[in-house]
């Protein structure tokens, strides 16, 4: 399953921000953990790889878009 960062909403897409910064799961949403979760984006309460990836690839298009603008 390919998930973009578009494809979250923004208690999910908030939700990755904070696990990805380091801080603390009592920030974050419990119903957009559950689905992160099922979305295999988590397990307990630190991103996979490939939630880091989703993050990344979130900030360097993010970066990519400010620089062109």
């Amino acid at each position: 399953m390919d998930i973009s960062w578009a494809d979250l909403d923004s208690d999910e897409q908030r939700t990755v921000a904070v696990l990805g910064a380091g801080l603390s799961i009592e920030l974050c949403d419990p119903l957009a953990l559950l689905t992160l979760r099922r979305l295999g984006l988590i397990v307990g309460f630190d991103l996979t790889a490939a939630g880091h990836d989703l993050r990344r690839d979130a900030v360097v298009k993010s970066v990519a878009s400010s620089r062109s603008a």
